[in-house]
């Protein structure tokens, strides 16, 4: 019952929000196209909008779906639920503006696309505020509420039972407790029945669903119970207690007949960060290095002036998930032996330092071969800047958490870099930095950090 009434919701939900988008654009095409032509020209090519309604559609898809906005749940979240939305619009709109940019056959009217973005939102809104109302007019009522049974009557299925009695999302009545053998009854005010009354309560057909809320010790005899249980006739839900400091907010899977929960699931296996960041990555970074062609040529050839040696300076770099690769930048010291340049951070005054390559180091222009990283798929535009191996090992075991930053790609730019931890400065405090962008990341934070990389990059103090 439980789940029946979430999959018809959700589907539901998921349907009208897919429609936002028709919507948004017929009403933005009224608005242009008919009630601004005394000011605005309107011969516009209708094919091509009918183009960008399908893509804006399927992008929008992906991202209500990797945002969550078509889980019922979220519409009952007290806090997060309209910059949820909005950052969702916002991505939609970006990724949309970015591919049209590349579309020189037909020019889109920007009134259009900015209505069309105003109407996204609204509407959206509005849908979630209606379906909210809806839901909560039905649920009140005798026929909405869930009749469960709880297998369990001690202190972890009576939390259980408060949970499910407390939330906004689905209504329900605990219309009973089973007790389990050797188990201390802390129930009260509601029936307590034993294991062997199972047969004896199936035949008063009132319950929904039964809740099989047991501690992680007693998972064991699951199989057992679902046995005893059976004569029930009723879909049965078991509630998982695998303690604290897990991020239970996670999501099961089947691989190969198994089922498997993610404890550990991080942004780069979301759809978002796969299409949409990687989308990101190859578009900047192909016009980087198309438009820098020639200041490239220049500086390589001031590098080969400036001191005797190669170019371009490759070192081992990790990587996500700590896989190590070779890292490119222009060559801005001395050649010396790579065992001194892997354990040496560059400080202030270095001694090794070109004078041209000081130049590079404090404008940030011997990164600019790191683009050739992004291409190939070892780095990402925006992410924790990559560490030595070495220095990653000590770090690892003198820095809490360390680890945790290759969670997500690293990057030529990251939030620690534009906030000023960068150089010979405090590694807990750039950790501190990174960590907070591997759990807060979302594309709209990527580019506000390439905004702040523009913005703060050629006059950091730390750059040397």
């Amino acid at each position: 019952m439980i789940r029946r009434r979430l999959t018809s919701a959700k589907f539901a939900l998921t349907l009208v929000m897919y429609l936002v988008p028709l919507v948004s654009f017929v009403l933005a095409a009224f608005v242009r196209f008919f009630l601004l032509v005394p000011f605005y020209s309107s011969d516009a090519e209708p094919s091509p909008y009918f183009g960008l309604l399908l893509l804006t559609t399927v992008l929008w898809a992906i991202v209500v779906e990797n945002r969550d906005l078509t889980l019922v749940e979220s519409l009952f979240l007290k806090e997060g639920r309209l910059k949820r939305l909005a950052i969702a619009c916002l991505i939609t709109i970006v990724a949309v503006l970015a591919v049209t940019f590349f579309y020189r056959e037909t020019s889109f009217s920007r009134i259009f696309i900015w209505l069309s973005a105003v109407n996204l939102f609204l509407l959206s809104l509005l849908v979630q505020r209606c379906f909210v109302w809806l839901w909560r007019r039905g649920k009140f009522s005798d026929k909405a509420r869930v009749q469960l049974l709880i297998v369990g009557a001690d202190d972890f299925a009576v939390r259980v039972a408060n949970s499910l009695l407390e939330t906004h999302v689905m209504p329900c009545r605990i219309a009973g407790h089973i007790r389990l053998p050797n188990q201390v009854d802390s129930v009260k005010g509601c029936p307590v029945y034993e294991l062997s009354d199972v047969e004896r309560l199936a035949f008063r057909n009132g319950f929904d669903d039964v809740i099989i809320a047991i501690p992680a010790s007693l998972l064991a005899n699951l199989s057992s119970l679902h046995v005893q249980l059976a004569p029930l006739g009723v879909p049965m839900r078991v509630v998982l207690d695998i303690g604290d400091g897990l991020n239970t907010s996670q999501r099961f899977f089947h691989l190969g007949g198994l089922l498997m929960l993610d404890l550990q699931a991080t942004s780069a296996e979301s759809l978002v960060y796969i299409v949409l960041k990687r989308a990101f990555d190859l578009a900047f970074s192909f016009f980087v290095l198309l438009f820098t062609a020639p200041l490239l040529a220049l500086i390589g050839i001031g590098v080969l002036l400036s001191s005797p040696g190669p170019m371009i300076f490759a070192q081992d770099r990790v990587g996500l998930n700590g896989r190590v690769f070779r890292m490119y930048k222009f060559r801005t010291m001395k050649v010396s032996a790579s065992e001194e340049s892997d354990l040496r951070w560059t400080v202030k005054g270095d001694p090794r330092c070109t004078r041209f390559g000081k130049f590079l180091r404090r404008t940030g222009l011997d990164e600019i071969p790191q683009f050739f990283n992004v291409l190939k798929g070892d780095m990402s535009v925006v992410g924790p800047r990559p560490e030595r191996p070495l220095l990653v090992q000590r770090f690892m075991h003198s820095v809490g958490e360390y680890n945790t930053r290759h969670y997500l790609k690293v990057g030529i730019t990251g939030w620690a870099q534009v906030n000023g931890w960068r150089g010979d400065t405090s590694i807990e405090k750039r950790v501190e930095y990174d960590l907070y962008y591997v759990r807060h990341w979302t594309i709209t934070f990527d580019l506000l950090i390439v905004f702040l990389t523009f913005y703060r990059g050629f006059t950091d103090k730390n750059a040397y």
